[in-house]
C-alpha cells in the first residue's frame, strides 16, 4: 500500500518498525526491520558501480533494470538480484565485480564505526582488540536474553549464547596469521541450531534480504559472487579500526552450498 501511494519513505518504515518494538509485537518489528535492513543495497550498488567502473559500465549493467522501490517484499528481491549480478559479471572483470560489491556495505558510512577506531587505538594490538570487542558483543547477547528482547531480528537463548561462545570466529572474528577469519552469526540462530534439513539450515543462516528467499524457494539462483557485498559489510569495521582500506575474500557461503558464511579480512603489513 505504501509503495502504491508513494509514501514508502525510510522514515515511515522506521516509524512502523519502532511501533512494533515499543508495543512489544515482534512480528511487526521483525517484518518491518526486514524491509529496511539493506533496503537500498541495489541503489548503493548502482552508485558504487558508477564510481568504480564508470558511468558507461554502470548504465550498461542497469540498462532495462528499474531500481526497486523501498519496501519491496523479500520474495520479489532475488529475481532482481540475479539479473543485476549476472549482468555485472558479464560487463566487468571478476576483480572489479568483487571490488564494487565489497564497497556497498549496505550504504552505511564509515563514520558509523568511528568508536571502533578509538577502541583499537587504546590497545593498539590486533589480538587484544577483537577479544575486547567479542566480550562486549557476548554481553550484549546476554542482555537481550535476560530482557527477552530481540537481537536485531532474532531471539537469543542459552543455546544461542553457548553456540556463539564455542565459536571465536563468530561476531568479531579471530586472527589467523595475517588475516581475520570471520563467520557471520546465523540470521536466525535458534532456528538454525534446531534445524536438520541442510537447505533450511542455509536459509536460517543467510542475512541477505536480496538473496535469502532464493534458498528456500529454489526458483532463482543468485550468484555467490553477490556474497562479496556481505564480505564488504564485514571488512568495513576493520577498515575504520585500522585506519586503512583492506582486502577481503569469501571463504564459505550458503549461496555456494556451505552451511555458514565466512570471510577472510587481510591485515596490512606491520600491524601488531
Amino acid at each position: 500500500m505504501l509503495i502504491k501511494e508513494g509514501t514508502n519513505t525510510y522514515d515511515n518504515f522506521v516509524a512502523l518498525t519502532r511501533y512494533g518494538l515499543f508495543v512489544k509485537n515482534d512480528d511487526i518489528y521483525v517484518s518491518f526491520l526486514g524491509l529496511i535492513d539493506g533496503g537500498d543495497v541495489i541503489d548503493v550498488l548502482y552508485e558504487k558501480l558508477g564510481d568504480i567502473a564508470g558511468e558507461e559500465k554502470r548504465d550498461e549493467v542497469f540498462n532495462g533494470i528499474e531500481l526497486p522501490p523501498l519496501g519491496l517484499p523479500p520474495s520479489q528481491k532475488p529475481k532482481i538480484t540475479r539479473t543485476v549480478v549476472d549482468k555485472l559479471e558479464a560487463v566487468v572483470d571478476a576483480e572489479t565485480c568483487k571490488k564494487v560489491l565489497s564497497e556497498v556495505a549496505h550504504g552505511i558510512p564509515k563514520e558509523y564505526h568511528l568508536e571502533k577506531r578509538n577502541e583499537y587505538l587504546k590497545v593498539k594490538n590486533i589480538d587484544e582488540y577483537p577479544k575486547r570487542r567479542r566480550a562486549k558483543a557476548i554481553a550484549q547477547l546476554e542482555k537481550h536474553r535476560d530482557e527477552g528482547t530481540p537481537f536485531f531480528n532474532q531471539e537469543i537463548t542459552d543455546d544461542v549464547i553457548d553456540f556463539v561462545k564455542s565459536r571465536p570466529d563468530i561476531l568479531t572474528g579471530v586472527r589467523k596469521g595475517s588475516t581475520i577469519y570471520h563467520t557471520k552469526i546465523p540470521y536466525m540462530t535458534k532456528e538454525y541450531l534446531a534445524e536438520t534439513d541442510e537447505m533450511m539450515k542455509r536459509y536460517y543462516c543467510c542475512h541477505c534480504p536480496w538473496a535469502r528467499e532464493s534458498i528456500k524457494a529454489g526458483d532463482v539462483e543468485v550468484s555467490p559472487t553477490f556474497c562479496y557485498c556481505s564480505a564488504g559489510f564485514t571488512k568495513q569495521p576493520w577498515e575504520v579500526a585500522l585506519g586503512q582500506s583492506l582486502e577481503v575474500e569469501v571463504v564459505k557461503s550458503v549461496l555456494k552450498g556451505d552451511l555458514e558464511c565466512s570471510f577472510l579480512v587481510h591485515l596490512p603489513e606491520g600491524v601488531e
